[in-house]
């Protein structure tokens, strides 16, 4: 009984061979990834969220210092007036007491009068939510951080010139673009004058770094392509005043 038993069992195995064509051990296993409990998953990018109350340093800070502070004749690594450079984060960090934020000499400058206020005349200086923006950074522990929106979300929809186009001059252009002597003779402090460039073609050949035109804010340093698209809304709107 006990070899009818085995050659039985033999029988049944060939013909669950024959069945599948393939050995059994050479059966492929599929995985249901929608009910797997660990499964493998293709790689994608990483998914990063903007705090609306954090100030990041790459986005507005280093754009702030850098086209106020940082220009030829001041505090770039060439000139490096009265020993400062600020063109980077190690050497902004030099005039940023963390522990006293008020008393950090990059916000004491800001906050000075007469020939002591940075950036000097005839240079415009900070506007108020600017100024703010430089110490919340501080008080936030001054870190190196940086946060794109613009590989988020952008929206094009609601662009007007006082809250979405004239905060991004006044954060990457204004700093060398506006006062008596704008650079370049280009003022961009007001919404007539930024309407002349809007115009001519200027302001988005020079932010996209378009053939041709002077590459703004510089020839290393573009606008995000969020800013870009927003601006050029603005511009195919009619550059209104709103």
């Amino acid at each position: 009984m006990r070899i009818l038993g085995l050659i039985l069992s033999f029988i049944v195995f060939v013909s669950c061979l024959n069945d599948k064509n393939t050995p059994l051990a050479y059966q492929p296993i599929v995985v249901d990834t929608t009910t797997a409990t660990n499964p493998v998953l293709p790689a994608g990018p990483a998914v990063t969220s903007c705090s609306p109350d954090t100030v990041y340093f790459h986005q507005t800070i280093l754009p702030l210092i850098t086209s106020n502070c940082a220009m030829s004749g001041c505090h770039d690594a060439i000139s490096k007036k009265d020993g400062v450079i600020l063109t980077d984060y190690t050497n902004i960090m030099r005039e940023v007491k963390v522990a006293s934020p008020t008393s950090s000499d990059l916000y004491k400058c800001l906050i000075e009068t007469g020939d002591d206020r940075m950036p000097p005349a005839p240079a415009a200086e900070f506007s108020l939510a600017n100024k703010g923006l430089v110490l919340k950074w501080i008080q936030q522990g001054a870190k190196n951080n940086s946060c794109n929106a613009s590989a988020i979300s952008c929206d094009t929809t609601a662009v007007s010139f006082s809250v979405t186009v004239f905060p991004t001059l006044k954060t990457y252009c204004t700093g060398c673009h506006s006062g008596t002597t704008p650079s370049a003779g280009i003022d961009l402090n007001s919404h007539a004058a930024v309407k002349v460039y809007a115009a001519n073609g200027k302001l988005m050949g020079s932010i996209n770094h378009t053939a041709g035109y002077k590459p703004m804010p510089s020839s290393t340093s573009k606008l995000g392509s969020c800013e870009i698209s927003q601006i050029k809304s603005w511009i195919s709107e009619g550059t209104l005043n709103n």
